[in-house]
């Protein structure tokens, strides 16, 4: 069934909503659905529901009727997913699974080997072109939260930050790093269902970041002996804790 995306939209039983402009388009031009068709609608914010569209105008107006409201789905693990950019097409693909993958916010990084620069207009672009990619992802694998995704910042400002979960771990390549899979069920056994997972860059983190990392709070965690593509260290981390974390 089609997904269409009403910001912040008030999804009450039996009510109507309106539907306007890219998201009613696509579903009348792209989808040819029509009146009498069924239509679920998600506001982002954690609720759906699913409608029937009632009338029509033009091309790029659509009314839902008659709505009922989804049950709200099962509370998960709420992490906070912060990397260095990776080259190429790789943070699209990054953003897409860890949406699906049930990530709540994506924060990306400027490290000191972080090969992506970018300026304030390139930072603007990039972080509105992840948006779309969030929000895709949403309406195709059903999640009705709209994850954030953060514009770019540098490495240094984002260990300043005090408004990120207290478990904080940094995926490392350094020997005295603790097996991810330990810093977790410690984690679960005291309760905690949220965390940050800090990522670094195809060439890593340098020896001053990973101190400064430390110094912040982030606990150096071993993904295992293999050396893991940015993406691939990525899913492990993000699975590992859903699996470790989720209520």
């Amino acid at each position: 069934m089609h997904r269409c995306y009403a910001p912040g939209a008030c999804l009450k039983a039996g009510a109507s909503l309106d539907i306007e402009g890219e998201e009613a388009r696509h579903a009348l031009k792209v989808l040819r659905l029509r009146v009498g068709d069924e239509c679920e609608v998600f506001n982002g914010c954690g609720q759906a529901a699913i409608g029937r569209i009632a009338a029509t105008s033009g091309s790029s107006f659509l009314t839902l009727a008659e709505l009922q409201p989804l049950p709200l789905m099962p509370q998960v693990a709420g992490i906070t997913l912060a990397l260095a950019i990776p080259k190429g097409s790789n943070m699209d693909l990054i953003v897409q699974k860890a949406v699906e993958m049930g990530v709540q916010r994506i924060i990306p990084l400027i490290s000191e080997r972080t090969i992506v620069r970018l300026d304030a207009r390139d930072s603007a672009a990039k972080a509105a072109k992840w948006s779309r990619t969030v929000l895709e992802a949403c309406k195709q694998c059903g999640v009705n939260s709209l994850p954030v995704v953060e514009p770019p910042q540098g490495y240094a400002a984002f260990l300043q930050r005090a408004d990120l979960p207290e478990l904080k771990i940094q995926c490392a390549i350094v020997p005295h790093a603790r097996p991810l899979r330990e810093l977790l069920e410690t984690a679960r056994a005291a309760g905690c269902r949220d965390c940050v997972l800090l990522i670094g860059p195809e060439g890593d983190f340098s020896p001053s970041e990973y101190a400064a990392g430390e110094a912040a709070g982030y606990r150096p965690a071993s993904l295992g002996p293999i050396i893991l593509r940015v993406e691939t260290a990525v899913f492990l981390a993000v699975a590992s804790a859903r699996y470790a974390l989720d209520i």
